[in-house]
């Protein structure tokens, strides 16, 4: 049959144990896909605009709650009463919709009378199938309970406890007491009387209400998901589950956009300390979250996290206003945030610089015209005096934010997230933190949301560090690092929290990729039955664009293809690791650019095989250098190669013999050729020469 959201509350009383269960409309299943609530809005719409298929949905509801009631009670007295009263109800709605559709219009009143049908026809049918179970139960109206105001943006509604308390007196006066309650979420009336909801997650809301009325022992709130998680997990496939949240912590998750309560939602269970359970029905051995205050939540938690959770809003843009004419000038930050609530627009973060020369706060991206717009008109005469610049509008922003009350005086968490977005290759456009700490946000590009949000989900909750490895050139030196990485993989992950995933393989001719990491066991034949033709750009792309923040390519080959390419992997924030002397051997331009990359951004390039082979002589060049000394000669032998083959060479053997052992054993170039015409060796000194200070090219040597 089809599901409805319950939410149950536990009272304790001296005497016994009362279960108060609060329902919303039928949800959607495979054989009625249609929501409850959406399939009465739908109606209302068709009449207002005068269209009399509002009748075939009003017979749609009236089938999909039989077919539901016949499933759970079956023929009986049980049914035929919950059949008759819907009957009855059904009647109500089609005159009230008959109205609706002559006056082409319907008003907020007769919306919300109409619209809250669906909790009250799963309350009552629940009520029902208990009853028929045997349970000692009591079907709850709560518009005859619950009194409220709207409050003054329109979105929501202000309990009036005093009255409602006074109303669910009257209520057990009348219907007396019993173990389980079974009550309507969603709906209420107001002070004269009339019908109303609760607006957006009303029946959650209700189940507080209720909690706090109650004053209950727990709240649980029973959804489609094993709980909260530390990211949304169709960006993050390793967020996971939070065992507990503060009520702060799950108030900003939720504004932020995260699958959680709604902000408003947490309220009546914060003011009485009720502990908020959210868990999964269709997975009731998952534990699910709780939602706590501060002082049980450390002591639930033992004070394990430092960031909760994160979560973006994703499509917004950025408003700045600037100019020397706001310095130190009282009302301008007032003028502005009041012209654009004026304007009905919602800002989402604020940032100002202390100097007061610029405020920019970031919008929903629909409501970014409207904000430029009346902004220029309030300030019409300060841009043509000067004082202000002008209003800039930056689109294809996403706001990320992390939220803990665990950051509260705890040093380096804000370093630490800058960090791991440094590192991803994100950039920052806004910052802002309150004083209290529980968040920190940051607007970046909405190209890179989700590697923003997987990087900064890793760096504080991954144990092991994931770092994400692209081979190029899988031949005798490439095949041989695999297969060290196959080996070594638990010890660095046991040892030293490393998570090394090979991410991608390549060649001259073909590729191999996977999001999650290649099974080094059986690589080669993956390679076979899954190689893709070799696109060097796409291989760096597949690589940026996965979860894993920390990247890096392995360039095990001689060629000039991969190094032509370093310059734009290291701009996607993957690291460059390689014994390829093609790049900085070669032309001078390219080598600066990417030697300036490293040095402005964030982004390794790591060469140190390049000259030495596993000596350390170019890390120990580097460090005479950095401490003041000059270096005025470079001695040793250039060519392994060559030492190997002259040493070899006794006339007793061709030469060519003792080249392709030398080959064989790994000593050579790919091509022996730039071996024996000296042009390796070349390489080695424009590398070393170049590490000194020596601007040259290839053809100076």
């Amino acid at each position: 049959c089809c599901c409805c959201c319950c939410c149950w509350l536990q009272v304790m009383n001296e005497s016994a144990e009362q279960t108060v269960t609060v329902v919303s409309a039928m949800g959607s299943c495979a054989e009625s896909p249609v929501k409850v609530t959406d399939l009465i809005l739908n109606m209302i719409d068709k009449a207002a605009r005068q269209d009399a298929a509002f009748l075939v949905d009003l017979a749609a509801l009236q089938e999909k709650h039989v077919e539901t009631a016949k499933q759970l009670l079956g023929q009986g007295p049980g049914l035929t009463s919950f059949v008759a009263r819907l009957m009855d109800d059904i009647a109500n709605l089609k005159a009230m919709l008959q109205a609706i559709c002559i006056a082409g219009m319907a008003t907020d009143a007769f919306v919300d009378f109409v619209v809250g049908h669906g909790e009250l026809w799963s309350a009552q049918l629940l009520a029902a199938t208990c009853k028929q179970m045997g349970a000692d139960v009591a079907f709850m109206d709560t518009r005859d309970v619950l009194v409220v105001s709207p409050t003054s943006d329109g979105t929501s509604v202000d309990l009036d406890e005093d009255a409602s308390n006074t109303r669910l007196d009257e209520w057990f006066s009348k219907h007396g007491n019993h173990k389980l309650v079974i009550a309507t979420g969603f709906i209420a009336k107001n002070h004269k009387g009339q019908a109303t909801t609760l607006k957006r997650n009303g029946s959650d809301f209700s189940a507080t209400i209720m909690g706090a009325l109650f004053r209950s022992g727990h709240i649980t709130i029973w959804t489609d998901v094993d709980g909260v998680y530390s990211a949304d997990p169709r960006k993050v496939p390793e967020a996971v589950c939070l065992p507990s949240l503060t009520y702060h912590e799950a108030w900003e998750l939720s504004y932020f956009g995260a699958n959680v309560l709604h902000p408003r939602t947490t309220l009546p269970a914060m003011k009485y300390s009720i502990p908020i359970a959210i868990r999964n029905f269709f997975n009731q051995a998952a534990p699910g979250t709780q939602v706590l205050d501060l002082e049980a939540e450390q002591k639930f938690s033992n004070g394990a996290a430092t960031i909760k959770g994160f979560a973006t809003i994703d499509n917004v843009c950025l408003i700045n206003i600037e100019g020397t004419g706001m310095v130190g000038v009282p009302g301008i930050a007032s003028a502005v945030f009041s012209t654009v609530r004026d304007a009905g627009v919602n800002v989402i973060m604020i940032s100002q610089a202390s100097s007061e020369h610029s405020i920019c706060f970031a919008v929903k991206a629909g409501e970014g015209d409207m904000a430029v717009a009346v902004l220029k008109k309030r300030f019409t005469d300060s841009i043509s005096a000067g004082r202000v610049s002008g209003v800039e509008r930056i689109d294809n922003c996403c706001v990320l934010a992390a939220v803990g009350q665990g950051m509260v005086r705890r040093k380096g968490v804000a370093a630490t997230m800058m960090g791991a977005l440094a590192k991803a290759n994100v950039n920052i456009k806004a910052l802002a933190q309150g004083s209290s700490e529980y968040n920190i946000t940051v607007l970046i590009d909405q190209k890179d949301s989700e590697r923003a949000l997987r990087a900064v989900h890793s760096r504080f909750y991954l144990s092991d560090v994931p770092i994400g490895v692209g081979i190029v050139g899988p031949g005798l030196i490439g095949g041989t690092l695999i297969e060290q990485l196959r080996e070594q993989a638990q010890q660095l992950r046991e040892e030293f929290n490393i998570d090394i995933r090979v991410l991608g393989i390549a060649d001259s001719k073909h590729m191999l990729t996977s999001e999650g990491g290649i099974d080094l066991s059986n690589w080669r034949q993956q390679w076979e039955t899954n190689k893709q033709p070799s696109n060097l750009q796409a291989f760096g792309d597949a690589l940026a664009s996965g979860y894993i923040p920390n990247l890096a390519i392995v360039d095990c080959t001689a060629s000039d293809a991969p190094p032509a390419n370093y310059l734009e992997w290291m701009g996607k924030g993957i690291n460059i690791i390689t014994p390829n002397k093609k790049l900085g051997s070669g032309p001078l331009e390219r080598y600066q650019a990417v030697r300036r990359m490293q040095r402005e951004s964030y982004i390794h390039f790591f060469y140190e095989g390049t000259v030495g082979a596993g000596l350390p002589i170019i890390g120990t060049l580097k460090h005479l250098l950095e401490t003041g000394d000059k270096a005025q000669l470079v001695e040793g032998i250039f060519s392994g190669t060559l030492s190997y083959i002259f040493n070899t060479f006794s006339g007793s053997q061709p030469f060519s013999e003792i080249v392709k052992d030398a080959k064989a054993q790994g000593y050579t170039e790919p091509d022996p050729r730039d071996d024996l015409s000296g042009t390796d060796v070349a390489r080695k000194v424009a590398i070393l020469a170049r590490e000194c200070g020596l601007m040259l090219e290839l053809d100076d040597i």
